[in-house]
């Protein structure tokens, strides 16, 4: 194939990939508002009970990057509609569950799902028309943060109104739903690295590195940064992908060749990527807790789950709203340009946050803000890898960058865990995180955004680019790169 194929019913394919994209987000945000009740839900201890978060993170760190090159393999659509297999099957299994086991099991298979996102991304390059593809691949890319901020307060009224159970029943019928809608409207291109053979040893190589250090970063605040076992999961994970990365090197066809991911251009983005996504999380676990906790505190606000997440919902209407406008930025100003932007906004929604933390309208403020940053920077960062990869690589770098998103949101996770476990204090015989632990995290959050920014403007041109035109830079994204 010389070039994307674009079809008549674009428009179809994009809306569907976008709401792929948006209920898999909504799969990973289903059980937040279950948390505190899983211990009782499930007669279980909370540690166990955490368990049903984690097990989807980790799970899906290790099938987005393999799903991604398996769609380069044996195509882009047939990898989809395998994704949506898991996320059925672990919607029914957790609706079913009555102990932790079989509820891990199921969230487990969720995270198998994850893999839409990036390869929704990379058939955008096969079928949509050329003057569609920034907007297009800008909505794409944001529906996991769509699908993050407007499933928190659909699932707490679910969770509120009717039976926990409802929660994956309705997650099992969207997944079919999705299932079937691309079955019947994306339609089939031919794989772009066909022939080739699937890296078996690459993929328990960077599973066995990825699970040891996202479980160490996730779990690490329980068990203590200090302790012998998340030390050694460290180790671990450094042994294992220093191996992983030289047999990549030596290995003719690789699940992730690292020479393209060494690139500059590639490089860079990944790198700022994963600061975009420290700066999101940031606010997606400050804000929750600041409208939540009493006002007895002084800071709290007193709001409960759901009133919580309709005042953090906005946010992510305006991703919808922003990404289509990203893609015209793209157009205009080339991918870097809405890159550097979306982290600026970013750090702009954390600096106003100081002083409007005070209230709820405040925070929704901020959260528009920052997530229209955030739409900016997703919709540049796909953009920006696909100008720089292969065809035959499309999916799997899109499923990179993918993990590395998902890195940068763990990492904020931890980060802004520890500092909120530090900073604290004490009320009724309750320790809770201080109103100066909440302004540190929110600090932590505008300097990452300026550090992705900064990063950021680095990123090269294209080679045979020297003005680094926009134009040349949005059309890359949109013509087949030759190995």
């Amino acid at each position: 194939m010389d070039g994307p194929q674009p079809t008549t019913r674009s428009g179809a394919v994009v809306a569907t990939l976008a709401l792929a994209g948006t209920i898999a987000a909504i799969m990973q945000t289903l059980v937040t508002p279950l948390i505190a009740e899983m211990p009782q839900i499930l007669d279980t201890s909370p540690s166990n009970a955490a368990w049903v978060v984690t097990v989807t993170l980790l799970v899906a760190g290790v099938c987005v990057p393999v799903s991604g090159r398996l769609g380069d393999l044996i195509g882009k659509r047939r990898m989809l509609l395998i994704c949506a297999v898991p996320l059925v099957a672990g919607s029914v299994v957790c609706a079913l569950a009555s102990s932790i086991v079989p509820m891990i099991v199921g969230r487990g298979l969720q995270g198998m799902g994850m893999g839409m996102v990036p390869l929704g991304i990379a058939l955008l390059r096969d079928v949509v028309p050329a003057e569609k593809l920034s907007g297009s691949i800008a909505l794409v890319s944001a529906s996991m943060g769509i699908g993050g901020a407007i499933g928190l307060p659909l699932a707490a009224a679910v969770a509120q109104y009717a039976n926990w159970r409802v929660l994956f029943w309705g997650s099992a019928g969207l997944a079919l739903l999705i299932g079937t809608l691309i079955f019947f409207i994306v339609p089939d291109v031919p794989a772009g690295a066909k022939g080739q053979r699937f890296d078996v040893p690459g993929a328990v190589g960077l599973a066995i590195g990825l699970v040891s250090l996202l479980l160490a970063i996730s779990k690490g605040g329980d068990w203590g940064w200090g302790s012998g076992t998340t030390l050694g999961l460290f180790a671990l994970a450094v042994a294992a992908l220093a191996v992983w990365g030289i047999y990549e090197l030596r290995t003719r066809e690789p699940l992730v060749d690292l020479r393209t991911t060494a690139r500059p251009r590639v490089l860079l983005t990944n790198v700022s990527s994963i600061l975009v996504g420290v700066g999101m999380y940031a606010f997606m676990l400050i804000a929750p807790q600041l409208l939540q906790f009493p006002e007895a505190t002084g800071y709290g606000l007193g709001q409960s789950m759901l009133a919580a997440g309709l005042w953090m919902a906005p946010g992510g209407v305006i991703m919808m709203i922003v990404s289509p406008l990203g893609g015209k930025l793209i157009n205009a100003r080339g991918p870097k340009f809405a890159l550097v932007c979306g982290a600026v906004v970013i750090a702009a929604g954390y600096g106003i946050a100081l002083p409007l933390m005070g209230t709820a309208w405040g925070l929704m403020v901020v959260g528009i803000v920052i997530n229209s940053g955030v739409a900016l920077a997703y919709g540049a960062m796909p953009a920006l890898i696909m100008s720089a990869v292969p065809l035959s690589e499309t999916a799997a770098a899109n499923g990179f960058n993918a993990l590395m998103r998902s890195l940068g949101t763990t990492i904020g996770s931890a980060v802004i865990g520890v500092v909120l476990a530090q900073m604290t204090i004490t009320m009724g015989g309750h320790t809770l995180a201080s109103e100066d632990g909440f302004r540190t995290g929110l600090l932590i959050g505008c300097g990452v955004a300026l550090v992705s920014a900064a990063v950021a403007c680095f990123i090269p041109a294209l080679r045979g680019a020297a003005d680094g035109s926009a134009d040349e830079e949005a059309a890359a994204a949109q013509t087949p790169v030759r190995a």
